[in-house]
């Protein structure tokens, strides 16, 4: 279908509705492939009507010329239990010079869970009315299902948080930067941040965001903090979030676990950068010997597109704990020296040097200068040359969450990672993609990093880690050669 266009008064509009749908399903996506090129082609939109509600819902949006190609956009309608249309809508402002078309429009994932005949086991429930079979970590999660709200009947309040009625029972941190913010609809900066909550998947619910504009700068943070939860064994305590990371400077948001008031705890999970526009689910099985609280922290980028959206977070096989975490005071919170160091007169905040037993700065270490006469400072560190000759990674990794608390973080790990290869070694079918030779002995012997999609679904991203890296000076850069072929290559981004 495509726009011609052949009368100049202004702010025409061809609207393009689809049929009547009655439900959806939580997983349900929509996908089509447009064109919108010319001079001044000017903007379409995607409009989600739903019965019942008098505000349309914009799902997505192109502002302007596109170039002489099809793209394909992929939008997450998710659970939509009442009926809805779909109108695709383009305003003519008068001076009209281009073509807007749209193609192959394609529903996945959207029907409700079929029906089974029996449900055994204490990793399933059986839905009520549906008879569907869907997983236990499903249930209490603010999602309905079932497609019946089986799953979401009979939950403990404080166990969960769609921020329809405010926070519930988390809190903002006092210790951060600024503070998460409640919205409805799209936050202000155009192309960052969700078109639409979770909850509902309208422009009516709500959701928390963090705003990435001025006056906040790169690196402020801001912290949410849950209630405090009686002690887990084994992971059965499981939290689950929905988190929504898009735009172009889009930094990181990280979940922490903490045991005393006045700690950071440690990391159990985070992410960098763009994620698309959608909302992403993600589970972590939490273990503590002791009471325990949960940290969300959004991090700010470099620049204001980089709003990070939460909805829908809840706690599975977890109790509250009547009472507040410990604090310990600050002199013995210090990070034990192991016994194996020199003599010393360091403070916590100094660098023992492994071979003198002489102090450095703490910003002394990762440098790129070695400080102690036995380079002891920059060992661990980044190497400023790393060509992975010889299958060294020079410490450059891929965050791997399954070490950080015995084997509970088994859902993060992915099956779309980096790889060392080499010419040499193609597997079957990568002929085409791979790089025949490295880029440093030019030879199909030398060793490179890459990143098989093949193994990855669409949205998968794979993230290559740097060991730490204290100080630079004003002239640092970082180098690299990268080798990017296919028809559906994807994104690369630092």
């Amino acid at each position: 279908m495509f726009i011609l266009k052949n009368r100049n008064s202004i702010s025409q509009i061809a609207r393009l509705r689809s049929p009547k749908f009655r439900q959806t399903g939580s997983n349900c996506t929509l996908s089509f492939w447009y064109y919108n090129f010319g001079q001044s082609v000017g903007a379409a939109e995607l409009q989600l009507l739903v019965d019942g509600l008098k505000q349309a819902t914009v799902l997505w949006r192109t502002y302007y010329n596109e170039g002489n190609q099809w793209l394909k956009a992929v939008i997450q309608l998710g659970r939509l239990p009442h009926p809805f249309q779909l109108s695709l809508e383009k305003i003519s402002l008068g001076f009209y010079d281009g073509v807007s078309a749209i193609d192959d429009i394609r529903f996945e994932n959207c029907a409700l869970p079929p029906p089974a005949l029996s449900c055994e086991g204490p990793n399933y429930f059986w839905c009520r009315e549906t008879k569907a079979c869907i997983d236990r970590s499903l249930v209490c999660d603010l999602v309905d299902n079932c497609g019946d709200g089986s799953d979401e009947d009979s939950c403990n309040p404080d166990l969960q948080c769609n921020f329809e009625n405010g926070l519930c029972n988390w809190e903002q941190s006092v210790k951060d930067d600024f503070d998460w913010i409640r919205i409805q609809g799209p936050t202000p900066t155009v192309n960052t941040g969700p078109l639409k909550d979770h909850t509902t998947g309208t422009a009516r619910g709500h959701y928390l965001y963090m705003e990435s504009s001025e006056p906040h700068q790169f690196q402020d943070n801001a912290v949410l903090l849950s209630p405090v939860f009686n002690p887990s064994i084994n992971g059965t305590c499981v939290f689950r979030f929905h988190y929504h990371m898009f735009g172009k400077q889009v930094y990181k948001l990280s979940v922490f676990q903490r045991i005393v008031s006045n700690g950071r705890g440690w990391l159990l999970w985070y992410k960098f950068g763009n994620q698309g526009n959608r909302w992403i689910r993600q589970t972590l099985y939490i273990s503590s010997a002791k009471p325990f609280q949960i940290m969300v922290k959004g991090t700010v980028g470099d620049g204001f597109t980089g709003d990070i959206g939460l909805d829908d977070m809840s706690f599975l096989g977890c109790t509250l704990y009547n009472g507040n975490l410990p604090t310990i005071s600050t002199t013995t919170a210090g990070t034990s020296v192991p016994a194996t160091l020199p003599m010393n007169n360091c403070t916590e905040k100094e660098f023992v040097c492994r071979a003198s037993g002489h102090c450095i700065q703490m910003s002394q270490k990762c440098d790129f200068r070695p400080d102690c006469s036995d380079k002891s400072d920059e060992s661990a560190c980044v190497m400023e040359v790393c060509d992975f000759e010889g299958k060294n990674q020079c410490g450059w990794h891929q965050p791997d969450f399954e070490q950080m608390s015995g084997n509970y973080f088994i859902h993060t790990t992915n099956i779309f990672k980096w790889e060392l290869g080499r010419g040499a070694h193609l597997y079957p079918e990568q002929e085409q993609h791979s790089p025949l030779t490295d880029h440093t002995t030019c030879s199909e012997e030398g060793w490179y990093l890459f990143a098989d999609s093949s193994n990855g679904e669409y949205g998968h991203a794979a993230d290559l880690a740097t060991p730490v890296i204290s100080l630079t000076g004003p002239r640092c850069k970082i180098v690299f050669w990268n080798h990017m072929y296919g028809s559906t290559i994807g994104s690369l981004e630092v």
